[in-house]
């Protein structure tokens, strides 16, 4: 009876489960999302987006809009990777959607073998890393949906805003169609200077020298770049 009464007393968990999209391309943002499940409204078919087609990436991503606790999407644009590097701006994006969450985790599990400085957050919750998570945790498979599918959009709405490089096609990645673009002209503002293939182009075709490396960065806003919501309890 009293272990009846001590599980009926404690607080539910809430894990919230984080990953990024756009750690490799060549140009765009780096996009984290951060996801906590209801577990009374259950989402069949989660995994990682990388293994989803775009339809069911997109049907998957309604449904935990819908169907989630709460799900909060950030991203660090190109003068913040530039600044502080790839991993710094994806620890930037994910702290981001951690603090736009509307409800608070008791738990954090994040994809990878590296963790986000979250001490000085005030969350007050445990966190962990944990390689392929979005293969292995349904929270963090949800997180890597939400920022694939977000980021995509964004792409595909950057590319009527900088066209010639097929943004929409390739989303910024190192394609044949994307280095050819690069070699026929300068790159783009989306375009990450402190990546070598976008730094030799620009070199190619201006004349002048790119950033080898980081450079000094600005204090980053936490509070900028978010989208956020909570599911639809009707």
């Amino acid at each position: 009876m009293k272990a009846l009464i001590d599980r009926a007393r404690k607080p539910p968990s809430r894990i919230a489960g984080v990953d990024e999209a756009g750690r490799g391309p060549l140009a765009g943002p780096v996009v984290a999302a951060a996801v906590i499940l209801n577990p009374n409204r259950r989402i069949d078919g989660l995994a990682d987006s990388k293994v989803l087609v775009a339809e069911e990436r997109e049907r998957l991503a309604g449904l935990i809009r819908t169907r989630a606790l709460a799900w909060s999407v950030a991203w660090a644009d190109r003068d913040e990777i530039d600044s502080l590097n790839i991993l710094g701006a994806t620890f930037l994006a994910m702290r981001r959607a951690l603090l736009g969450l509307a409800v608070c985790p008791t738990h954090v599990k994040i994809d990878g073998n590296q963790l986000p400085r979250l001490d000085d957050l005030n969350l007050g919750c445990t966190v962990q890393a944990i390689i392929e998570g979005d293969a292995k945790v349904p929270a963090i498979s949800a997180a890597s949906i939400l920022a694939k599918t977000c980021r995509d959009a964004m792409m595909q709405d950057l590319d009527r805003c900088y066209p010639g490089y097929k943004l929409g096609e390739h989303k910024g990645y190192s394609t044949p169609d994307h280095l050819e673009a690069l070699r026929a002209r300068e790159p783009s503002p989306l375009h990450r200077r402190s990546f070598s293939p976008v730094r030799i182009a620009f070199e190619a075709v201006t004349g002048c020298i790119g950033p080898a490396g980081s450079i000094t960065p600005a204090e980053p806003r936490l509070e900028a770049r978010l989208l956020t919501g909570t599911g639809d309890e009707a």
